[in-house]
C-alpha cells in the first residue's frame, strides 16, 4: 500500500466554492471608482445629496437609556383593541407559547421569561378610555388588535391618538377574524385597504400580523411562533417622560389595615396598602411622593426589595445558547393565582385547591395538604420555640444546659465527658483568623442544626426544641502565630483539660507555654460561691485578664443580637461615631445600670481602654495621639476620592482610583502589605501620586495636540457619534461609581434601581379603592419629580382635534391626561396679539394652535397632553377634544379680554361734548384721561377732564360735531385670572369604573334634570321697527352761494306750475287703428284660453301618471319580498346543514353553494 503512488489534488474548477473564491477575490482587487463614475456632475450631486438625506432620516436625537443592561425589567407588552376582537385568546396564546402553560382566566399583568435576557410581562387592556390611557403612558410595545371583517372602530383611533400625545411606543398591528371574509380576492383586498390605513396612523412599514381563525381556543401556533419571535428580539427607544419618571405597574395588591380599625369603622378608615411591581423609568428613592391614575397623590411610607418572582436564567444555570424548558415554565401572574406558594415579608401565602374542612377524615390528604393543615394548629413561632427550649448534655442529665450553670456542675459528673470536650476544643482552635471582627457572634445554621439532629429525643409535645441562648465562639489573638494558638488551651467546664488537681473551685486553670500555670476565674468571677475569702477573690483578679470577666453576661448580650457583618457605609458617613469608636468595632457591650429596650436607636457608651491589657483583647489598642494625624486637612483631601461623596481627584484621573479595588470604601493601596491596618498614606506618597496624575494628564493633553496637528479630520467626530460616546462614559462613570457597594447602602443613596421588585407601602389610601378593586384595570404607580408636587397656572399649545365635531369654547371644562395625571380643569384659550398681549378667545380657532391657561400640577416644558369632554363609554363620535404640548409655567402671563364702554352726549358744544352713563365716579375717569373714544357713526375723540357734577362725566373733544343720537364707546382691555379648579379623575374609586362623570355644564345639568331653561323676558327676539328719519335738506346761505362757482352751486329747479302739451292734447284713433287694436285683443283672449285649458290636460296626465306609480312600487315591493323569503330560506338551510355538520350528522360532502 505504501509503494502505491499517491494521486495529484485536482482543484474545482466549478460549483459553490469556486464562485466563492472567486468572489473573494474581487474583493481584493477592491472597488473600482471609475468604473461607476457617474455621467453628469449634476446627476452626482443629486446622489451624494440622496444618500447624506438618507442617512440622516435614521437618525434620531440621541437619548440616554438609564435601564440598567444586566437585570432590566420586564417589557410590558399591551395588548389593546375593541371587544370582541380577540384579545384574551391572543394573551392566552403567547403565554401557552413562552410557559407551555394554559390560563383559564387571566386577571392582571402576566410576566414571563422569553429568553435569556429578557422578560415579558403582558397586560390586556379593556375598552375604558381610562385603561387606554394608563396603558399608552408604560407599554412599551403595543399589539394593536383589528377586527379584519369589520375594519378600524373608533376606539383603535382614540387610542392611537392618546400614544401620540404621550410619547409613541413600538406598536405592532394584528388583524383578526380574517377566517370569516370566504372570497379570497376580498380577503386580498381587504389586507391591503387596511394596512394602507394602518401605515398611514404610525408610519409607512409598520408590522402587520395576520390570524386566521382559532383552533382549539387558540390561534394557529405557528402564527403565535412568528409573532413571538418579532416581540423577543425587539428593540426599544427610550421615551423622554418615561425616562425622567420612576414608575411600575401594579401586580398585587394588598390591604393590610388593622381588621379591627376596619371592624370598627364600617370600611370607611383610610387603608394602608402595599403595592408590589417591577421598578422601571429610573431610580425609585424613598420619601418619592406618587400619583396613581385614578386614586390621586399618595406618599410612599416604606419601600422594600424583594426577590425577583420571575428571574432571569444566570450565566451559571444557563450555558446554552437556547433557553432550557425548565425555565421556560416560569410564569408570574399573582392576580391570577397561578402558582401554588406566594412568598411575602409579611407571610407565606399557601394556595391549597380543594375544600377541606376540620375533622373531616372522609377526603384523603396527603402529605402536602397535612401539613398545611397542621400549620394552622400551631400557637407559637419557631423563635418562640427556640426561645424557651433546653439542651441536655446527656440524656441522663438531671438538669437542662444555662447559660451561667458553667461554674455549679458537678465536676465529679463531668469527669467523664473528657474526650468529647476536648474534641470540641480543637475544633474551636481552627477557626479562621479572618473572622476578628465578629467575637461574640454566634451560627444561627448551626443551631438550627443541632435543633434537629436526634429527632428521637424532640417530641412535640415537650418544649426542648433548641438552646435557650446563641453559643459564643471562642476567638484568639490576632498576633499570635498558629503555634502559639495551638499550646494554648482554655477550659470551657471543670474537667476540660483532664487535671483536677489544677482545678480551683472559683476558677480554671491554663498553661502558656508550658512555663507555668495561672489561675482564671470563672465566668461570674467566682461571686456566686459562698463562703470564700475575699483576699483570694482579690489575687485572682489581679492575675485574670479584663476581657475574661463577666464573659456570661456578655454571651447573653451577643446571643440577642443578630450576627451581621459590619457595615463600612453607615461607619463612615455615622457623624454620631467618634474616630475611636469606629476602630473598636462600635462595642456596645459595657454594663449599664439601666436596662435598655433593644430597639432604642441611641445607646450612652463609655470607651474603656487600658494599655495593660492591649494584647489581651481581640482588637489592638491605638492611642489618641496617633489618631490625631486625620485631624489634617490635607491628609483629608488625599483619600477623599476614594468614598462616594468625594470628588473627582487627581488620583481618579491618572487611573490609580480606588474604585477599581474590590473595597470601595476605605481600601488599602496596592503596596500596602499590611491587610488589617488603616489606610494611613504618607505625606511622600501623596505628593508622588499627585505629580504621577498631573504628568498623565499632561500626557493626554500632548496625545491629543498630535493628533489633531497629525490628521485634523480624524480628531472630528459627528455630533451625532460624540453624543452617544459622551453618553456611554457618563454611563461607565455612574456605573463604576457604585460598583462594589451592597444593595442597601447603594438603596440609600441613589434609590432602587430600573429592575427591581419592589413592595411599597402605601397609607392614607381611600378605603373605595380595595372595596371596588378590579384587577382587570391597571393600577400604575408614577413616580413624581418634586417640582411636579405644586400647583400653578399652566400655559400650553393647543389645538382641537379636526375629528372633533364641536368648537370648544372657553371657560368649558375639560379633562386633561397630562403627565401621570388625570383631571378636569377650566382652561381660558387666548392668541398673541402681536407680541404685545395675551387676547382672549371665545371659541378655539379652526385648524390652527392657540394658547390656554389653566391651574393644575405644574408639569415640565415640552410634556405632552391630550384632552377629553367626556371619559363616558356611551359618549357619541370621537372623544379626543384637543392634543397640545406644555409651554411654560410662567405665572406673569397676563391674558386680557376687549371691553367697550359705552356712553351718551348730554351736552354738545361745537366739537365738544359732556358724556355721561360711561363711568361712575371721577377716579375711573381720571384713570382714564387721554383714551380714545369713538361714536357709532366713526367720529373720532379723546377724554379729557372729568366734571364735577354729576358723578361719571366727563369732557371729551371730537373732530366734529356729534348728534345727541350717537352713541360713544371706548376700547378697553380687562385682565383674566382663569379659576382654580381642579378635579382628579377618581375612576379606580368607583364600582363602576366607566361612569366617572365631573362638573357638568349648565345645559347638561338642565337636560339631564328635566329643567326647563329660565326666559326673561328681555332677552326675547322682537321685531325691531325703526321710524323712517327725516333729515333736513341742505341750506346755503344765498351769500355763500353768489361766491360759489357756477359748477359747485346748487342746481334747483322750480317745480312746474302749468301743464305741459303733451298733458293738455287728446287722443283720436283712426278706424283702421281701432280694427287693429281689436284684432290683438282677440288674439290674446284665443291664447289665453289655449294655455289654461292645455295647463288642465298636463293635470289630468300627471295624475294619471302618479296612479301608475303606485301600482308599479306595489308590484315591485311583492317582488322584493318574495325574494328575501327565498334568501332567508336558503340561509336557514345553510345554518342547518353547519350545525349538521359539526355534531357530525351531515353528509360527508359539502354541497357547493
Amino acid at each position: 500500500m505504501d509503494d502505491r503512488p499517491h494521486k495529484t489534488h485536482r482543484p474545482a474548477t466549478s460549483g459553490g466554492k469556486v464562485a466563492k473564491k472567486e468572489k473573494g477575490k474581487e474583493k481584493q482587487h477592491g472597488f473600482n471608482d471609475k468604473a461607476f463614475a457617474p455621467m453628469s456632475g449634476r446627476n452626482a450631486d443629486r446622489q451624494g445629496r440622496r444618500n447624506v438625506e438618507r442617512d440622516q432620516t435614521r437618525l434620531h436625537v440621541p437619548l440616554v437609556n438609564r435601564t440598567p443592561d444586566d437585570d432590566p425589567p420586564p417589557v410590558i407588552v399591551a395588548i389593546v383593541g375593541p371587544p370582541g376582537v380577540g384579545k384574551s385568546t391572543l394573551m392566552k396564546s403567547l403565554i401557552r407559547r413562552y410557559t407551555k402553560q394554559s390560563l383559564n382566566e387571566i386577571k392582571g399583568p402576566v410576566t414571563v421569561v422569553s429568553g435569556k435576557k429578557r422578560r415579558l410581562t403582558f397586560v390586556e387592556c379593556n375598552n375604558d378610555l381610562n385603561s387606554m390611557i394608563d396603558i399608552g403612558k408604560i407599554a412599551d410595545l403595543v399589539l394593536l388588535m383589528v377586527d379584519g371583517s369589520f375594519g378600524f372602530e373608533m376606539e383603535t383611533f382614540e387610542f392611537l391618538n392618546v400614544l401620540q400625545s404621550h410619547g409613541f411606543p413600538k406598536v405592532i398591528g394584528i388583524l383578526t377574524h380574517l377566517d370569516l371574509i370566504k372570497k379570497a380576492a376580498t380577503l386580498r383586498t381587504t389586507k391591503k385597504a387596511l394596512k394602507k390605513r394602518f401605515w398611514t396612523e404610525i408610519y409607512q412599514g409598520a408590522k402587520l400580523f395576520y390570524l386566521s381563525g382559532v383552533i382549539n381556543g387558540r390561534y394557529p401556533d405557528t402564527e403565535i411562533l412568528n409573532l413571538s419571535r418579532f416581540v423577543s428580539v425587539m428593540k426599544f427607544r427610550p421615551l423622554v417622560f418615561r425616562n425622567s419618571h420612576p414608575y411600575l405597574l401594579a401586580d398585587r395588591l394588598e390591604d393590610l389595615t388593622p381588621r379591627e380599625l376596619v371592624r370598627t369603622s364600617k370600611g370607611k378608615c383610610d387603608r394602608t396598602v402595599t403595592l408590589y411591581g417591577y421598578v422601571r423609568g429610573t431610580n425609585l428613592r424613598l420619601g418619592t411622593k406618587v400619583h396613581i391614575p385614578g386614586v390621586g397623590d399618595l406618599d410612599i411610607k416604606d419601600a422594600t426589595a424583594l426577590g425577583d418572582p420571575c428571574p432571569l436564567p444566570t450565566a451559571d444555570s444557563e450555558k446554552r445558547r437556547k433557553l432550557s424548558e425548565k425555565k421556560k415554565l416560569l410564569v408570574h401572574a399573582p392576580m391570577s393565582d397561578v402558582g401554588g406558594v406566594m412568598y411575602d415579608k409579611d407571610a407565606v401565602w399557601v394556595n391549597v385547591p380543594g375544600n377541606f374542612t376540620r375533622g373531616n377524615n372522609e377526603v384523603y390528604q396527603g402529605e402536602g395538604e397535612q401539613m398545611v393543615m397542621d400549620l394552622q394548629d400551631v400557637n407559637s413561632t419557631l423563635e418562640d420555640a427556640v426561645s424557651k427550649s433546653q439542651i441536655k448534655l446527656f440524656g441522663s442529665s438531671s438538669k437542662p444546659l444555662t447559660t451561667d450553670s458553667a461554674v455549679n456542675q458537678d465536676i465529679d459528673m463531668d469527669d467523664a465527658s473528657d474526650d468529647e470536650d476536648d474534641d470540641g476544643t480543637d475544633d474551636f482552635n481552627s477557626q479562621d483568623e479572618e473572622e476578628d471582627d465578629q467575637s461574640g457572634i454566634d451560627s444561627d445554621e448551626e443551631d438550627e442544626d443541632n435543633l434537629f439532629d436526634n429527632d428521637e429525643e424532640i417530641h412535640r409535645g415537650i418544649q426542648n426544641t433548641g438552646r435557650s441562648s446563641h453559643r459564643t465562639s471562642i476567638r484568639t489573638l490576632p498576633s499570635s502565630s498558629k503555634k502559639q494558638r495551638a499550646d494554648i488551651e482554655y477550659a470551657d467546664s471543670d474537667s476540660d483539660l483532664g487535671n483536677d488537681d489544677d482545678l480551683d473551685f472559683g476558677g480554671k486553670r491554663v498553661r502558656f507555654g508550658g512555663d507555668e500555670d495561672r489561675d482564671i476565674p470563672s465566668d461570674d468571677g467566682g461571686e456566686l460561691y459562698e463562703g470564700e475569702d475575699e483576699d483570694e477573690d482579690a489575687h485572682e483578679d489581679e492575675f485574670a485578664p479584663k476581657w475574661k470577666a463577666n464573659l456570661s453576661q456578655r454571651a447573653e448580650a451577643a446571643s440577642s443580637r443578630k450576627a451581621r457583618q459590619k457595615d463600612w457605609t453607615k461607619l463612615i458617613y455615622s457623624t454620631s461615631l467618634t474616630a475611636e469608636e469606629i476602630l473598636h468595632g462600635e462595642k456596645q457591650e459595657q454594663k449599664s445600670d439601666v436596662e435598655m429596650d433593644e430597639d432604642d436607636l441611641f445607646q450612652v457608651k463609655k470607651t474603656t481602654g487600658d494599655d495593660a491589657e492591649a494584647l489581651d483583647m481581640s482588637k489592638e489598642s491605638v492611642e489618641k495621639e496617633e489618631l490625631k494625624k486625620w485631624e489634617d486637612e490635607d491628609m483629608l483631601e488625599s483619600i477623599r476620592h476614594l468614598f462616594i461623596t468625594g470628588g473627582d481627584g487627581p488620583l481618579g484621573e491618572g487611573g490609580q482610583d480606588g474604585e477599581q479595588d474590590n473595597e470601595p470604601f476605605g481600601a488599602d493601596d496596592e503596596d500596602d502589605e499590611d491587610e488589617d491596618a488603616e489606610p494611613q498614606p504618607s505625606s511622600s506618597n501623596t505628593t508622588t501620586s499627585r505629580a504621577d496624575a498631573l504628568a498623565a494628564k499632561k500626557a493626554a493633553l500632548k496625545r491629543k495636540f498630535d493628533e489633531q496637528y497629525d490628521d485634523p479630520d480624524s480628531s472630528k467626530l459627528d455630533f451625532y457619534e460624540e453624543k452617544k460616546d459622551e453618553m456611554a462614559r457618563q454611563l461607565a462613570l455612574n456605573r463604576a461609581e457604585f460598583e462594589g457597594v451592597d444593595a442597601e447602602s447603594r438603596a440609600l443613596v441613589e434609590g432602587f434601581r430600573p429592575g427591581v421588585y419592589v413592595r411599597i407601602e402605601l397609607t392614607n389610601v381611600p378605603c373605595e379603592m380595595i372595596e371596588n378593586f378590579d384587577p382587570t384595570y391597571p393600577i400604575v404607580v408614577g413616580g413624581l419629580l418634586p417640582a411636579e408636587e405644586r400647583f400653578g397656572y399652566v400655559q400650553v399649545r393647543i389645538k382641537r382635534h379636526r375629528w372633533y365635531s364641536k368648537t370648544l369654547k372657553n371657560n368649558d371644562p375639560l379633562i386633561f391626561s397630562l403627565g401621570w395625571r388625570r383631571f378636569q380643569s377650566i382652561p381660558i384659550y387666548s392668541l398673541d396679539d402681536h407680541s404685545i398681549r395675551m387676547r382672549m378667545l371665545k371659541y378655539t380657532p379652526e385648524h390652527m394652535h392657540c394658547y390656554a391657561t389653566f391651574y393644575g400640577p405644574v408639569s415640565l416644558p415640552n410634556t405632552g397632553f391630550c384632552a377629553f369632554n367626556s371619559l363616558l363609554g356611551d359618549t357619541p363620535g370621537f372623544r379626543v377634544s384637543a392634543t397640545g404640548v406644555v409651554l411654560d409655567i410662567d405665572r406673569s402671563v397676563k391674558i386680557v379680554k376687549k371691553i367697550k364702554l359705552t356712553g351718551v352726549p348730554y351736552k354738545i358744544f361745537k366739537n365738544t361734548a359732556f358724556i355721561k352713563d360711561m363711568f361712575s365716579t371721577a377716579l375711573e375717569v381720571a384713570k382714564f384721561e387721554g383714551a380714545n373714544i369713538r361714536t357709532v357713526s366713526g367720529i373720532r375723540g379723546q377724554v379729557k377732564k372729568a366734571l364735577p357734577k354729576p358723578e361719571g362725566t366727563f369732557r371729551a373733544t371730537f373732530e366734529d360735531k356729534i348728534l345727541k343720537s350717537d352713541i360713544v364707546f371706548l376700547r378697553a382691555w380687562y385682565s383674566i385670572q382663569p379659576r382654580k379648579f381642579y378635579n382628579p379623575v377618581s375612576s379606580l374609586l368607583l364600582s363602576d369604573k366607566n361612569k366617572w362623570t365631573g362638573m357638568r355644564l349648565t345645559g347638561q345639568i338642565r337636560r339631564d334634570e328635566g329643567i326647563k331653561t329660565p326666559l326673561n323676558v328681555n332677552s326675547t327676539y322682537k321685531k325691531i321697527e325703526r321710524p323712517a328719519r327725516r333729515f333736513n335738506p341742505l341750506v346755503i346761505p344765498k351769500k355763500l352761494q353768489a361766491s360759489l362757482p357756477y359748477a359747485s352751486k346748487p342746481k334747483r329747479m322750480k317745480p312746474q306750475q302749468h301743464e305741459t302739451y303733451l298733458q293738455k292734447r287728446a287722443v283720436v284713433m283712426e278706424p283702421e287703428e281701432k280694427k287693429a287694436i281689436a284684432l290683438l285683443q282677440q288674439i290674446r283672449a284665443l291664447r289665453k284660453d289655449q294655455v289654461a285649458r292645455r295647463k288642465e290636460k298636463k293635470g289630468e296626465k300627471k295624475v294619471e301618471r302618479q296612479k301608475k306609480l303606485v301600482r308599479e312600487e306595489a308590484k315591485k315591493g311583492e317582488k322584493d319580498k318574495e325574494r328575501k323569503k327565498d334568501i332567508m330560506r336558503m340561509a336557514g338551510q345553510k345554518s342547518k346543514r353547519d350545525a349538521d355538520m359539526e355534531d357530525g350528522r351531515g353528509r360527508s360532502k359539502r354541497r357547493k353553494t
